[in-house]
């Protein structure tokens, strides 16, 4: 038999544990604790669960000289080699062996149920682990056992990637921008995101056409007057030919059109005396 080389590890040790002699299995229903002589152990010692490779190995030990009392190897778990009582779940029953062959059946307690909890969950730890390698390397002999796919390009072999759905550019450049029929921009000092008017009403607006004609048309030139005191006598001057007067809002406060400018065709006479209403307020 070939020597195992693999190092042991460390999985729980607990300061006191209790051995005891138990009658035969009574029934297939199990070990029950309330059975044993709980009151009179037949030994009491340190317990120690180490691991070498896949086994873990359960050994009581003197806890004062550290000579080995007796040993139980667990090859899995749960198993027959470990099996916990039907009433309690500070107590287990384990199978020891003396290295010869020969193995008998003990009774196993715990003082505290946290160091039963621990060495229960020593043993569950361990297997787990022994399972997750076991499948690794199942997975890992059935890929290396795989045929490979070889993707290499062998020599001289060349690919061809055709990409549709790109549309080549025009050489002319850039597209022209369309004349007419769209909208100014705003200027630069205009506020964004105005609402500016459909294309339809500025098209329907009427241009207004600039007034070419002067202020006063006053005929043929004629010398220039002297100024006089009186503010009525130019409209007097005027004679029967057509005048243009402008009044502003501050003037015809009494018309209810501000700033609007009213443009009268009269005569002198008729001039006079419609200045006259509106110096008085009549209108």
């Amino acid at each position: 038999m070939a020597e195992d080389n693999s190092y042991e590890s460390m999985l729980c040790v607990k300061p006191e544990v209790h051995v005891y002699r138990i009658p035969p299995r009574a029934s297939n229903r199990g070990y029950r604790a309330a059975d044993w002589k709980l009151d009179e152990p037949a030994w009491s010692g340190r317990l120690k669960i180490t691991a070498k490779g896949k086994n873990a190995f359960i050994k009581l030990e003197d806890r004062n000289t550290g000579e080995l009392y007796a040993q139980a190897p667990v090859e899995q778990y749960p198993s027959i080699a470990v099996e916990a009582v039907t009433d309690s779940s500070r107590y287990f029953v384990i199978r020891i062996e003396d290295g010869t062959g020969r193995h008998a059946f003990i009774g196993l307690g715990f003082a505290d149920r946290g160091d039963s909890f621990d060495f229960n969950v020593a043993l569950q730890d361990h297997f787990k682990w022994v399972k997750q390698e076991g499948d690794l390397a199942k997975l890992e002999a059935s890929q290396s056992a795989a045929p490979k796919l070889d993707l290499s390009f062998k020599e001289g072999q060349t690919i061809k990637i055709s990409i549709g759905n790109i549309k080549k550019k025009d050489a002319g450049g850039a597209k022209p921008r369309p004349v007419g029929g769209g909208l100014l921009p705003p200027p630069p000092g205009g506020k964004p995101g105005g609402v500016l008017p459909p294309p339809g009403v500025l098209q329907t607006l009427p241009v207004a056409q600039p007034n070419t004609a002067p202020l006063l048309d006053l005929g043929s030139p004629v010398t220039a007057a002297q100024p006089s005191s009186d503010m009525w006598g130019d409209f007097t001057s005027a004679g029967s030919k057509y005048v243009s007067v402008y009044f502003s809002s501050y003037l015809c406060h009494h018309v209810s059109f501000s700033r609007f400018h009213h443009r009268f065709h009269l005569s002198s006479p008729q001039l006079q005396q419609r200045c006259c209403q509106i110096r008085m307020g009549a209108v």
